[in-house]
């Protein structure tokens, strides 16, 4: 759907402080890390979804992190409501006149009932209280909105380093993954969901990278920094060690993916 020209109604890409704390935050000790090496969803998921929506006016996108959503909604929607608890995410994440952040957990949204034609939750929802998130989403929707909620697994790229990849996603820094994290393994095949789900095209993020960008994509997730934590040394040393002899020339770019996980449903025009 195209925009229909309006004023943006933030112009400045407005930051409010955050007034709730609900999802645990995992990623502040990393939000440095997390706002350099997530990688970018792909155009063709977001062109998707806005097919779907009833409307280009308003979309939430609920745990926003650094923005790595809300920047792919906002060359769809006139505005982007993206919130979430971590302070140092949100100062990190790229001011856009179509995007407003807010602090706030995943029951506090700071929207309107039925505000909202699309709500979004990217790599986020399996740390959330889904029945307050959910309960959220419904009354921030627009009848017939769109709710979405999706994950990405392991990076795969060729199978020497895949095996090392799994390994200290598995074995070394394994028991520091916060409960959650087996939904993201599971595909959120077995999360709850609370619309009529709609099917879904498959989706797939892909980057080019170096040794570097990939090992700083590792440093963000949140068993490293649990581990980091308790441990007193970085175990991404010890994974570098590890893949270096397979990957070559530490600056050659190797193609990297990661296979989506989502899930979509649309909000019932009616109640009853």
């Amino acid at each position: 759907m195209a925009h229909t020209g309006e004023q943006p109604p933030n112009p400045t890409g407005m930051r409010h402080k955050p007034e709730s704390d609900a999802a645990p935050d995992h990623y502040s000790a990393v939000a440095r890390q997390y706002a350099a090496f997530r990688p970018a969803y792909p155009a063709v998921l977001f062109e998707w979804l806005t097919t779907l929506s009833p409307s280009c006016h308003l979309a939430w996108d609920c745990g926003t992190g650094s923005g790595q959503a809300a920047i792919g909604l906002a060359e769809r929607f006139h505005r982007v409501h993206a919130t979430d608890p971590s302070t140092a995410q949100l100062e990190r994440a790229p001011i856009h006149p179509r995007i407003t952040y807010r602090g706030g957990g995943e029951a506090d949204s700071g929207l309107p009932d039925q505000s909202a034609a699309l709500v979004t939750a990217a790599q986020a929802a399996h740390w959330f209280d889904l029945p307050a998130f959910y309960r959220e989403a419904d009354r921030v929707l627009t009848p017939d909105g769109i709710l979405a909620i999706w994950s990405y697994g392991a990076p795969r790229t060729e199978p020497a380093i895949d095996r090392r990849l799994d390994w200290f996603r598995g074995e070394r820094v394994g028991s520091y993954w916060p409960p959650g994290r087996e939904h993201v393994d599971d595909g959120y095949r077995h999360l709850p969901f609370p619309f009529p789900e709609i099917p879904a095209p498959a989706f797939s993020i892909e980057m080019r990278w170096s040794l570097a960008q990939l090992l700083g994509y590792v440093r963000s997730w949140s068993a490293v920094a649990r581990c980091r934590q308790r441990e007193g040394r970085d175990p991404v040393d010890e994974l570098a060690a590890a893949i270096a002899p397979d990957w070559g020339e530490p600056s050659v770019f190797r193609r990297i993916t990661w296979e989506i996980a989502l899930r979509v449903g649309r909000k019932p025009d009616s109640v009853g």
